[in-house]
């Protein structure tokens, strides 16, 4: 696991937490430098899924455990803010759990908060390895009807699906260095590791970016897992508002992380 640091080290620290299957640069590179400008902006790059890392992911615990370690280490124990899109998400709420260290602010980027048992789950890290890890390796998937129907889709006007499909980086940056083990563990252990419900460690406030085409049941869910959550609704797709419209994006969470929302 790599933490990469942009801004003032004397400014407050937003933690960015990328999505599954996701390259750190590509997840948040548009978007890093208009946060620098006011935070330490450190951005986490999870073990196997970045060129400089000769292990495999293994589980969410790990993950949490090295990024605590690092907060405690280089910021005293502290941060300002978190944000986690999609997958992150899910670790800004174990952080807010686990409490191990001072986070004021947590903020759910329309993650979709899944749970499965160990069979399930098993099957679908199965699944989703055979469908992606070709994708990841060479930038195109495999079955020819699937990369078909990407590249007609890439020739549509659709900003959104443009700007998912960059948010990973998979197209633009060579990722052959992801293993499947990698993609494997990181999918399995997000649905295993359990996460309580109605969340509330008495310090972090939770704010969550409801994309509402993802569906009601979403909104159910993140008021099943946090006590009181700020749900901001926004029209559009899972991690639309970050992909499509990033300074509106940036403009929120200044505008969370200095209390104005």
């Amino acid at each position: 696991m790599n933490i990469h640091e942009f801004g003032d080290k004397n400014n407050p620290v937003i933690l960015l937490l990328p999505g599954t299957i996701c390259y750190w640069k590509s997840n948040f590179e548009k978007v890093c430098d208009t946060l620098a400008k006011n935070y330490l902006v450190a951005i986490v790059s999870y073990t196997g899924f970045e060129e400089t890392d000769s292990k495999n992911y293994t589980s969410v615990n790990d993950e949490l455990n090295e990024i605590e370690s690092y907060i405690i280490k280089n910021y005293d124990g502290k941060i300002l803010a978190a944000y986690g899109c999609s997958l992150g998400g899910t670790f800004v709420a174990h952080l807010c759990e686990r409490h191990n260290i001072s986070m004021k602010y947590g903020i759910i980027g329309s993650s979709d908060m899944d749970k499965a048992g160990n069979i399930l789950a098993t099957i679908m890290a199965f699944i989703v390895v055979k469908i992606v890890y070709p994708f990841v390796k060479t930038g195109k998937f495999k079955p020819d009807f699937m990369q078909k129907k990407l590249e007609k889709e890439m020739q549509l006007y659709n900003p959104y699906k443009r700007e998912f499909v960059a948010l990973t980086g998979c197209m633009e940056y060579d990722m052959s260095f992801v293993t499947k083990e990698s993609i494997r563990n990181q999918f399995k252990s997000d649905l295993v590791t359990p996460l309580n419900t109605q969340i509330d460690n008495g310090e972090t406030k939770i704010h969550v970016f409801y994309a509402k085409n993802m569906g009601a049941k979403y909104l159910t869910r993140y008021k099943k897992f946090f006590k009181s959550p700020t749900i901001h609704e926004l029209d559009g797709e899972h991690e639309e508002f970050l992909c499509v419209t990033p300074d509106k994006w940036c403009d929120l969470i200044k505008d969370i992380c200095e209390g104005k929302c």
